[in-house]
């Protein structure tokens, strides 16, 4: 009985602790806010040609078909010329031709379906755009790595930096200080230049946060319709109970 109790609790230290360490593996580097493009048709169709460009190659999308794209504005003629490499009919899902074992065989590990990729990374530490936005920002060279590439919010990441032609190339700049505790910790303090890409910095920027914008819309194609449709909603119902609630008194007033 004594040998069942100390399991038991033995177990339930372990639930306890559970929490600590799942939060404890989600610190790190402090992401970035991403800006809201939801609603910037703009921002919407330059992410989707990103994405095409750039993450269509590895990535599938196939809760995604091309047709659906022309909810950003774009008709049957310039979604073939400008987004279907893998595809040549509109109503196809968003594949790669590329198999899963051979994904598995070069890079170790097959790349993720992206469809809800901004809703699945949500967490403690952000919203998945912000997870999204800080991952294409802090990629930086380190010859340590199989593909050469690291990143700062998802370390030791298997994927290479496909967009580093856009970006240039970084290194990271690090500081010895000491905690409050007084012991010395090694801590991220800038990254650092090595060769500029095509893009500013700024312009950057702004290219990650219209593939962010897209993969977020992608998540959810009918977000901004379903909360207009619930403001409606709620305006119905605030407008029928107070009619309600007057024709309650109403109907009650000559009882006695």
């Amino acid at each position: 009985m004594k040998k069942l109790l100390v399991l038991l609790w033995f177990a339930s230290s372990l639930a306890s602790l559970s929490p600590l360490v799942a939060r404890g593996a989600e610190e790190g580097y402090a992401l970035d806010h991403a800006p809201d493009l939801m609603n910037d048709q703009a921002a919407l169709q330059s992410g989707a040609k990103l994405f095409v460009n750039y993450c269509l190659n590895c990535h599938s999308a196939s809760s995604m078909r091309y047709s659906r794209l022309q909810d950003l504005g774009l008709n049957e003629d310039q979604i073939k010329k400008n987004l279907m490499f893998t595809s040549d009919k509109v109503g196809e899902l968003m594949r790669v031709a590329m198999a899963p074992k051979d994904a598995k065989d070069w890079f170790g590990a097959a790349p993720p379906d992206l469809s809800v990729i901004a809703r699945a990374k949500s967490g403690e530490r952000g919203t998945g755009a912000d997870y999204i936005y800080s991952y294409l920002r802090t990629y930086y060279r380190d010859e340590t790595r199989p593909t050469g590439w690291n990143n700062m919010a998802y370390p030791n990441s298997a994927m290479p930096h496909v967009l580093w032609q856009l970006q240039g190339t970084r290194d990271v700049v690090y500081v010895d200080k000491k905690d409050e505790a007084g012991k010395p910790v090694h801590e991220f303090e800038k990254f650092e230049e090595i060769t500029p890409g095509s893009m500013t910095p700024l312009q950057y920027d702004h290219a990650v946060a219209d593939i962010t914008a897209f993969l977020g819309w992608m998540a959810e194609p009918a977000r901004e319709s379903r909360r207009r449709i619930g403001v409606w909603v709620l305006l119905f119902l605030a407008v029928t109970f107070v009619l309600t609630w007057r024709l309650n008194a109403s109907y009650w007033k000559e009882v006695k």
